[in-house]
């Protein structure tokens, strides 16, 4: 099997830098042995102007049955000749993308120790694959190709190879000759090759381990934060995640194995809010100085929308008779706070994506010099709301404060199964922004949304029909209030719902698990 990348050169730059990229040296062919046959890696052409590098791997197919690796597409026991007489030493695969990382590794991780600067830039490439596999159909063809690289920048000429060009009636075979042109950088091209290759192959020459869903993560530029390497903690960044592919590329990659890709959506999707997290400014209506001068705490401010938002839900709780609730969303632990200082609540549990506001929250909320009675009032958990997850369940109440909008529309459904359907607390409220009121802030621009990473934002109506339609499917009844000065003509800056659970609909389990798999 055979891989060409290929750049060229500039004013600034001569074509062949690309050998300080890969580590390899344009001026000798290198050969590398591998697990399952060798790799070698040569230049066809290396001048100033334009500059090629070949990646061709030979495949044994003895030792790869020998070592019981011939597991995939062609080593069914059923089809003993398969295992001899197959495409592996022609056609791109898993082999080719183990070859990438392995011969290109430190090219992959974006390490260049004498032109550093060269491994950030991104360059004119050319990548050549002349037999991919992509059988045709709905989930393959050349149709797919396009739709796994045209998102990730690059233009793609993905052409089917005929089965005997002398014989055209025959049809296409379930091969694509592949040419990507980008600007990218190197790395990032290598990962995504690393991904995709054995994404189209649609099988694996070697058994799926747990540890793929690293190997997935991390390709897919999705690494955890120095903080954390020592446990699950939070990750951040990456392409995979914003890939609109994403599901087939995860379901492919770890060979269908539904509890390995889970792992993998629940991380991606955890990295995903924490990097939203981490991006956060504070919200336009919700600025409050943390330190005040005498002059100013002298003078007479209205409350603060985010102090009236706390009072609200605290008034609902009490109102409700709540003494064990989960703050869904907890970010800081602003509300965490509000919710101890009632003594009527004995209990509060604090959910977030984010390690880092956890880590913020216990600091502001004093959590190592409480008293033994206080802290056993308390607790935070990390964890990602689209999911459903037992620490949730038995709570008297739950608040999502300023947590729907962060989420993109199509994961509302799980959400509201993860809330309503699994935890089913006897109470739930909801606040969200009302964008009616958005042209009342005078330094918020036309047609913005109050924070970078709302989803969407609702108007009144929206947000009753959303609140009627989970209340009727879930078995609540739900009520609404404003928060803030209810303005006559746009509302109120922040819009309320207090949800009470009444009774469990018949169908409720049926379309819950519908809402999951949406």
């Amino acid at each position: 099997m055979f891989l060409t990348i290929s750049t060229s050169g500039a004013p600034d730059r001569p074509a062949t830098d690309l050998g300080f990229l890969l580590h390899k040296h344009p001026g000798r062919a290198q050969s590398f042995p591998t697990s399952h046959g060798l790799a070698h890696v040569f230049y066809p052409e290396a001048t100033e102007e334009r500059c090629t590098a070949a990646l061709l791997l030979e495949i044994d197919p003895i030792a790869l049955v020998r070592r019981g690796r011939g597991k995939g597409r062609g080593g069914s026991p059923d089809f003993a000749l398969a295992q001899y007489v197959n495409d592996r030493p022609y056609a791109a695969s898993s082999l080719l993308a183990v070859a990438l990382s392995t011969v290109f590794k430190s090219a992959m991780k974006g390490r260049c120790d004498k032109r550093p600067e060269l491994a950030e830039a991104a360059l004119p490439l050319v990548v050549s694959v002349p037999a991919l596999p992509a059988r045709a159909g709905q989930d393959g063809g050349a149709d797919l190709v396009r739709r796994l690289f045209e998102p990730l920048g690059w233009q793609v000429e993905a052409e089917p190879v005929p089965l005997d060009p002398r014989f055209p009636e025959w049809g296409d075979s379930r091969y694509v000759g592949l040419t990507l042109t980008g600007t990218l950088r190197l790395a990032d091209a290598l990962s995504q090759l690393y991904i995709l290759l054995p994404v189209l192959d649609d099988a694996k020459h070697y058994w799926v381990s747990p540890d793929e869903v690293d190997k997935l993560l991390r390709a897919g530029g999705v690494s955890r934060s120095d903080s954390d390497k020592g446990g699950g903690g939070r990750r951040e960044g990456g392409w995979l995640g914003t890939h609109p592919e994403l599901a087939l590329i995860t379901r492919r990659y770890l060979a269908r194995r539904w509890s390995l890709a889970r792992s993998a959506m629940e991380q991606l999707e955890l990295a995903r809010l924490a990097e939203a997290d981490d991006r956060e400014v504070e919200e336009i209506d919700n600025a409050v100085p943390e330190v005040e001068t005498e002059a100013e705490a002298a003078e007479e401010k209205p409350t603060p929308l985010a102090v009236q938002r706390r009072s609200a839900i605290v008034e609902v709780l009490r109102a409700a008779g709540a003494t064990r609730v989960v703050d869904l969303g907890c970010g800081e632990g602003s509300l965490v706070g509000a919710l101890l200082k009632e003594p009527r609540i004995t209990e509060v549990l604090g959910v977030d994506v984010s390690s880092r506001a956890l880590g913020i929250a216990a600091r502001r909320l004093h959590l190592d010099r409480m008293s033994e009675r206080q802290a056993a009032r308390v607790r935070l958990v990390q964890g990602a709301l689209t999911y459903t997850d037992a620490r949730l369940t038995g709570y008297d109440a739950a608040v999502l404060s300023e947590v729907i909008e962060h989420v993109d529309p199509p994961r509302l459904p799980a959400l509201e199964y993860a809330v309503f359907g699994s935890a089913r607390p006897g109470t739930v409220v909801v606040t969200t922004p009302n964008v009616e009121y958005n042209v009342r802030w005078e330094s918020l621009p036309a047609g913005h949304v109050r924070h970078a990473d709302h989803r969407f934002e609702w108007d009144r109506a929206q947000f009753r029909a959303w609140a009627e339609q989970v209340a009727a499917g879930y078995g609540y009844t739900v009520g609404f209030a404003p928060v803030g000065p209810d303005d006559p003509e746009v509302g109120p800056p922040t819009q309320l719902a207090t949800f009470t659970r009444t009774a469990v609909p018949a169908a409720q389990e049926s379309a819950a698990q519908e809402a999951v798999t949406r």
